[in-house]
């Protein structure tokens, strides 16, 4: 197990940097610089720090859809990329989050991960095989099967993987084009899982990160953790809410990842973002997604949005009250975020200091994968 970070930038289809897609400028950063694992996102709606709605549901507002680019490494050789990242995206938002990168010692590190909750990563390609099917098919019945509490597998159309790029293409079977298994639960449920799941790749790689399960199936179970608004250095937390939710779900006869956007934009937070996936399943919901025989997608949707922790305690007071009957709602602590827009800028790229150490040190308990 390795200390690791995820660098995320959110960014729009059409933003450019010396005459090219910045999102290709990223990947093309990440291939060269044999980045372990990265991949680019074509989200369905949101609107950033500009507060410009981006979204594929009106024709008039399509042509610049949200893209959201990660990219996760070592520490190190993560550390090594934010110079240069921050040099080339002038707008936008990008953060950085602490995790843990297991791979083949999976299996003998899977009994140190606790009584919370955790946010387990698979990193696979999407024509990757376990067990005889698509790993993804496979991973996700595995969790469902040992009661994780939700999985959605997202799609990339770009990115890295064990440093090399894989890129999709209109003709070609885009076997290795990364594909990223998001999966919530228990951390000793997950600690159980991990054995298996190692098994059944050939090239495992795997993340854990700490992670706060707030709502399920319409069932308040906690607040947002509330970190303080600086560690001892000055330095600023930030705080994410991530709603995982069908898109066939509704609120006020809209898609929920959609009226959660909107509201949100009309409320003045400060960015939200919408991902399609391809399959997963939330709750004792058994896994579903998109099926070339269906009339109706049945796929997941993953909607997040952060800022400060002052303001996500608002923001989830509004996804607290949208998501009545349906939905995985949960909080992370994120140490590092930088949001600019023309003559605007919030935050930076110095990580705070791990927000659990400190609890643990004031005699409070706590630990898990997200220490350093």
């Amino acid at each position: 197990m390795q200390d690791g970070l995820k660098l995320t930038t959110y960014l729009g289809e059409r933003d450019r940097i010396g005459g090219r897609p910045l999102a290709d400028a990223l990947v093309d950063l990440y291939a060269r610089r044999e980045i372990r694992a990265s991949a680019l996102f074509r989200g369905i709606e949101g609107f950033g720090i500009g507060h410009r709605l981006r979204t594929a549901r009106l024709l008039s507002l399509s042509e610049d859809l949200p893209v959201v680019s990660v990219a996760l490494d070592t520490r190190e050789r993560i550390e090594a990329l934010i110079e240069e990242v921050a040099a080339i995206t002038r707008e936008g938002l990008v953060t950085l989050e602490r995790a843990r990168l297991l791979g083949e010692d999976a299996p003998a590190r899977s009994g140190d991960l606790g009584d919370h909750a955790v946010k387990l990563t698979v990193h696979v390609g999407r024509r990757e095989r376990a067990l005889g099917r698509p790993a993804y098919l496979a991973v996700v019945d595995l969790l469902h099967r040992h009661g994780v509490a939700g999985a959605t597998v997202l799609l990339g159309v770009d990115g890295t993987l064990g440093g090399t790029r894989q890129r999709a293409r209109f003709f070609g079977s885009n076997a290795q084009v990364p594909l990223m298994v998001i999966s919530v639960g228990d951390g000793g449920v997950i600690a159980g899982v991990l054995p298996e799941l190692s098994a059944m790749l050939s090239h495992p790689l795997l993340t854990l990160e700490r992670v706060d399960v707030c709502k399920r199936d319409g069932v308040l179970l906690a607040q947002p953790r509330e970190p303080p608004a600086l560690d001892e250095a000055g330095l600023a937390y930030w705080q994410k809410l991530s709603v995982y939710a069908g898109e066939q779900t509704r609120h006020d006869g809209e898609p929920l990842y959609s009226a959660l956007v909107r509201r949100l934009r009309a409320e003045g937070a400060a960015g939200a973002t919408a991902l399609r996936g391809l399959w997963g399943y939330h709750g004792d919901h058994p896994p579903h997604g998109e099926h070339p025989w269906s009339l109706r997608r049945r796929v997941p949707v993953l909607t997040t949005t952060l800022d400060t922790p002052a303001n996500a305690r608002r923001w989830f007071e509004i996804v607290d009250s949208m998501t009545l009957r349906a939905g995985l709602v949960t909080s992370e602590i994120v140490p590092a975020l930088r949001a600019t827009a023309p003559g605007v800028q919030h935050g930076g790229l110095a990580l705070a200091r791990p927000v659990w150490t400190s609890r643990r040190r004031d005699g409070e308990g706590g630990g898990g994968p997200s220490r350093s």
